[in-house]
């Protein structure tokens, strides 16, 4: 059992289910590997700490496994204005740290497999992309149209003809942006408005449903239609 003080966040890596990545307020990142009990008679495992990243000088706000076709790189967003990018490789950690945002990074999201290295940070929205011969990472690219703090950034699973990322914010509205295949590197988007302020953004693993939650307690379902257009297709709430 982990039991653990002002935790922002925890995720398990998609593909190698023992190893968890937990983050928080104290600006560190830690690395947990699961060890299965050695008498074949008891039930049960234990974590251990495998890793300690300690080089943020504020909160670690969210961490973010990348597609395991990437490898296994994990992103950690911090209030500090940086972005960093743990890797084990070689039977070692090895971290790369770079300059976001100005006022704080909110989050972070990974390309899908078919754009391996690709990620996008908040606040507001900014592409870094990993060069294949220097490993570092190169801002490429900044969308830009919400007019308060960006909250959540999700970039779509699918790797159909179109890209999504969807962005939620404090301005009360979702942003959907679209890239097409025929034009890369060309982001168009779609705005949602809400009576609420926004505070994250996921996607169905198919990449076609929408899931947006805010400060009313609610849930929305969107989906896109055959005309382009975005439509809620449920509430949930308690």
């Amino acid at each position: 059992m982990l039991i653990l003080d002002n935790i922002t966040a925890m995720r398990a890596h998609p593909k190698f289910g023992t190893i968890l990545a937990s983050s928080s307020y104290d600006g560190k990142v830690l690395i947990w590997r699961e060890q299965p009990s050695g008498a074949p008679s008891a039930t049960g495992s234990s974590w251990n700490k495998v890793f300690d990243f300690s080089l943020h000088t504020a909160s670690v706000n969210i961490v973010s496994w990348a597609p395991h076709e990437s490898g296994c790189l994990l992103a950690c967003a911090s209030s500090d204005g940086h972005v960093s990018v743990l890797e084990f490789r070689d039977n070692s950690w090895t971290h790369q740290l770079f300059h976001a945002h100005g006022m704080g990074v909110n989050a972070v999201s990974w390309a899908p497999a078919a754009l391996p290295g690709s990620l996008i940070s908040t606040n507001p929205g900014a592409g870094q992309q990993r060069s294949p011969e220097s490993k570092t990472y190169n801002l490429v690219q900044t969308l830009e149209g919400h007019t308060d703090w960006v909250r959540d950034v999700a970039w779509s699973p699918s790797i159909l003809s179109k890209s999504y990322i969807a962005s939620a914010s404090q301005d009360k509205t979702v942003r959907i942006w679209t890239s097409d295949a025929s034009n890369p590197g060309q982001w168009t988007s779609t705005q949602l408005e809400f009576d609420t302020v926004l505070w994250r953004v996921s996607w169905s693993l198919s990449g076609n449903i929408l899931a947006v939650s805010g400060g009313d307690n609610k849930v929305s379902l969107w989906k896109e239609n055959l005309k382009g257009q975005w439509e809620k297709v449920k509430d949930i709430e308690e």
